[in-house]
């Protein structure tokens, strides 16, 4: 059993070993908390997530950190007097956190937030001044820049020629020595809340973006090691500017770097400009979360995702599908030698899809294979083939983590409309039931009649008559 990612500074498919071998360090960029998050947002954290259950099924120990930046400019530029700054912070973070949970996402191992972190940024900060890749700026503004051209390795993760890229705009450029150069530290300005600044050598101010990551990424895992992930809109500048400071400080950071796909509506790339963009909140609203965790994990992680008018309706048929074979066998099988029986363990072709840099639309086709298979197997009495093949369709759902039996998810069916709609048709099958005993199947072709025009299937076993939507 070998896994194997996409690394994109080797800009290609690698087998993975971990720096300590059965565990990984994977450090994940979270969410800069300035306003609501959207469908992207989400997919990026459930391809993690998707990453740590895979990982773990191969029987490592995943320790994953994912950051939450509560500084920056944006949070700064989005806060109001009616709402300072950390408190809007807290409240969008909140609406992420609610967000990845609906969707089934693990909670990290680690969640720092960035302002937690202040004084490991600093120390990583005075490193690089001392080893000539930093330098203050000369003005007494107190800002603090990397220095590009003193490290040649600059660019190594995108391919990039340091002549070739474009100035860095996180901060004022009057003092840079050169344009790229980009912000580790930013002295604060007139204007700026006092609460959203911190004492430091170089003066009074707030940390840059990239050096945050940098800073929790070595506090929760140390100088080194396994994954570093994100969307790839990520890669430049951000993360291009973590690997540089990094090893320019002298840590050895990430060995791997993985990069998700982002997603497009109607083809367009969502932008405020466009207006098309789609809230989580609102997403969620669309169709029952695991529908949503479905469409938002179906694609390649690194493929880009383009939603359109009937995608839920896609995912949600392919849920049914799963959902009515499970609890087809479930009913078939009770009060058989076989309930209960059945290995949960993924099939070798499932496996070998998601040991190849996590491969989940060839694995999602092993399990309607299965399905398929499976509801043959059903029709035709064969109880040993059910029981088996149940087992497989759990073990993969469950860490596919979209097991439609999993109470995280039926807790959405026990809403009081499907309460009272279960009520009212379980009424009508005890009368279709009575009829039938009694001999009166005009009555019984009756009620299964106007329960299919409803909408409602019958299906008749041997433990007695259950019913589906259709």
């Amino acid at each position: 059993m070998t896994v194997r990612l996409y690394d994109s500074r080797a800009h290609a498919v690698v087998d993975f070993v971990p720096l300590t071998p059965g565990k990984v360090g994977m450090y994940v960029c979270g969410p800069t908390v300035q306003s609501s998050p959207h469908i992207g947002h989400l997919r990026s954290a459930l391809v993690y997530d998707l990453w740590r259950r895979w990982l773990n099924y191969r029987g490592f120990d995943v320790t994953l950190v994912r950051n939450v930046t509560d500084i920056d400019d944006k949070v700064l530029d989005n806060a109001t007097e009616n709402e300072l700054w950390w408190a809007l912070a807290y409240r969008v973070e909140l609406e992420f956190s609610a967000g990845y949970s609906a969707l089934g996402i693990l909670p990290p191992t680690y969640e720092p937030r960035a302002t937690a972190s202040i004084p490991q940024m600093q120390e990583i900060i005075g490193r690089l001044i001392e080893r000539g890749h930093a330098y203050p700026a000369p003005d007494d503004s107190g800002d603090v820049y990397f220095d590009v051209q003193s490290w040649p390795a600059y660019g190594e993760l995108t391919r990039q020629k340091a002549d070739d890229m474009v100035a860095a705009a996180d901060a004022d450029p009057r003092a840079k020595r050169d344009p790229r150069d980009f912000a580790l530290w930013k002295g604060s300005k007139p204007g700026e809340p006092e609460s959203a600044s911190w004492a430091s050598p170089w003066g009074a101010g707030r940390p840059g973006w990239h050096i945050e990551c940098s800073a929790m990424s070595s506090r929760y895992l140390g100088p080194a090691f396994d994954i570093h992930g994100g969307g790839l809109d990520l890669r430049f500048p951000h993360h291009e500017n973590e690997l540089a400071q990094s090893t320019a400080a002298g840590d050895g950071f990430a060995s791997y770097w993985v990069h998700n796909g982002l997603v497009n509506v109607n083809g367009q790339k969502m932008s405020k400009s466009l207006g098309n963009s789609i809230f989580a909140a609102e997403f969620l609203a669309m169709a029952p979360a695991l529908v949503v965790r479905y469409f938002l994990g179906a694609a390649h992680y690194r493929s880009t995702i383009d939603y359109h008018d009937g995608s839920l309706l896609e995912a949600e048929a392919a849920v049914e599908r799963i959902e009515s074979f499970l609890t087809r066998a479930d009913r078939r099988l009770e009060g058989t030698r076989f309930a209960g029986s059945g290995v949960e363990l993924v099939p070798d072709a499932f496996a070998e899809a998601m040991d190849d840099d996590l491969s989940v639309p060839q694995a999602l086709a092993v399990l309607h294979e299965t399905v398929r298979a499976a509801n043959t197997a059903l029709d035709d009495g064969d109880l040993a083939a059910v029981a088996q093949a149940r087992g497989t369709v759990l073990a993969m759902v469950e860490v596919l983590g979209i097991n439609p039996l999993s109470p995280s998810w039926r807790s959405e069916t026990d809403a009081p409309a499907h309460r009272a709609l279960s009520s009212l048709v379980d009424s009508l099958l005890a009368d279709r039931s009575a009829a039938r005993a009694g001999k009166d199947f005009a009555t019984a072709d009756r009620i299964r009649d106007e329960l299919a025009a409803a909408g409602i299937v019958i299906e008749d076993g041997p433990n007695g008559s259950h019913w589906e939507l259709q």
